[in-house]
């Protein structure tokens, strides 16, 4: 059998699989693929009868490595005909017989039609290139992402590589001795009080593993995600690891609205267990555990709160650490409610531009308005609200009335359209008879 030799092919393949980290096996296959397509090239080059080749006109053709004599064979499978109309893929019965006395019609042989040495071509060598290089591309997108796949929504650490626009490409490894890779943390994923300089090392919440071939990191990464508190106060404190305290929910705002506004977080937490403080376990002796969080998010705010099943206890607990005087829950339905609170306490109860009952909204799912206690109308309040109720159940209904009636004209269009098909009906039924009469009429005559 001929072979087009490939001087150095065993450790082009090494150097590859080294450098890529990738499997030889998966090397090999990049080479064969991208070889075949060196082949078709070479093929629509030769084509002097100018016959269209389909896209999988090369299907049946494959490419065979020889690694210790560094070199390939091209190989194509024809099926045995009487005639031949297409000699790539046809052979005839006789030719075969020749070799094979036992073939029969419609089985298929294997040939090798390897090129000469010097007849492969340059522009073939060029597009055999070119492919490697994407098929090589393509497999390590593959293999990033098989190994990633699973580590979605976990903490990985990270090494600054360099910045690109506004983002800044990390080194990440997902253990066992793997080596490192690309990850991407976005502008909109950084904390402001980063400083992400070459070589510093963060730890970062790993949000996606991209799919497709897109270019550049795979991995989208982030630093202000609320998953990376979680992380955090679970890796420092044991309780948590255990199962005796639990999260129960986080409301984060790590990039706020307003540069005057530093990033703040409030988590809320729990136990079943009446000999424990869930709130001190997180906290530490004089504050060793949160200190640890807080340093690693570079000096970011963090209240922990005591969730309860009770909204007004834990609408109060969550606007920590402003006092609270009374909660109203004007409408559970709708999840609103008045927080009054001491006129000295206001401004630490919304917070620096709204921010702490803004976090506090978030973190217990009800609409929060602070009054004034010294100031409140309970009446006028009272009175006010159920106004605004009405108005809004009044749209709901009206709304629901178009909805009622949108569905009974509708409903009427389908009957109209029923007794339409029933009247065509009707009148194709006495053609039918007018028909039979006629006919029977004849038949008399």
């Amino acid at each position: 059998m001929s072979m087009v030799s490939l001087p150095g092919l065993k450790d082009l393949i090494e150097s590859i699989s080294r450098e890529r980290n990738l499997p030889r096996l998966a090397v090999q296959s990049a080479i064969r693929e991208a070889l075949l397509k060196g082949y078709e090239r070479y093929r629509r080059a030769q084509n002097l009868e100018r016959k269209q080749f389909d896209e999988d006109y090369f299907d049946n053709f494959e490419v065979e490595l020889d690694i210790e004599g560094e070199g390939f064979r091209v190989l194509s499978t024809k099926t045995i005909v009487e005639e031949v109309s297409n000699t790539d893929h046809q052979i005839s019965l006789d030719e075969v017989q020749q070799v094979a006395p036992e073939a029969q019609l419609g089985d298929s042989v294997v040939l090798d039609v390897t090129p000469d040495q010097g007849e492969f071509g340059r522009m073939a060598a060029m597009q055999t290139k070119q492919v490697l290089a994407q098929k090589l591309r393509d497999q390590q997108r593959q293999m990033v992402q098989e190994e990633f796949q699973d580590l979605e929504s976990t903490v990985l650490q990270a090494r600054v590589l360099r910045f690109e626009r506004q983002s800044v490409i990390l080194a990440v490894s997902s253990g066992f001795g793997q080596p490192e890779v690309e990850a991407e943390l976005p502008k909109r994923e950084q904390l402001p009080n980063d400083n992400y300089r070459a070589n510093a090392t963060f730890k970062v919440y790993l949000k996606k593993v991209s799919q497709g071939q897109q270019r550049g990191p795979q991995l989208l990464v982030s630093r202000a995600d609320a998953g990376l508190v979680v992380y955090l106060f679970a890796n420092e404190v044991p309780e948590i690891e255990d199962e005796v305290v639990r999260i129960v929910a986080v409301a984060r705002e790590a990039n706020p609205p307003s540069r005057y506004v530093g990033p703040r977080t409030k988590i809320a937490v729990d136990t079943l267990d009446r000999d424990v403080d869930p709130v001190g376990a997180c906290i530490g002796a004089r504050g060793s555990r949160i200190q640890v969080v807080v340093n690693e998010l570079r000096g970011e705010k963090i209240d922990v709160i005591r969730w309860s099943p009770d909204p007004a206890t834990y609408i109060a607990n969550a606007l920590s650490p402003a006092r609270v005087d009374e909660v109203r829950l004007m409408d559970p339905e709708t999840r609103q409610t008045h927080v009054l609170v001491a006129e000295d306490q206001l401004s630490l109860a919304i917070g620096k531009e709204g921010q702490n009952v803004r976090l506090a909204a978030r973190l217990t799912g009800w609409k929060i308005d602070i009054k004034d206690k010294a100031k409140y109308d309970q009446a006028a309040e009272d009175a006010k609200f159920l106004a605004s109720r009405a108005k809004y159940q009044a749209e709901l209904d009206e709304l629901e009335d178009e909805e009622e009636l949108d569905e009974l004209e509708e409903l009427e269009r389908l009957e109209e359209l029923d007794e339409l098909e029933d009247l065509e009906d009707d009148e194709n039924q006495e053609e039918l008879e007018l028909e039979d009469d006629s006919f029977d009429k004849n038949d008399d005559e």
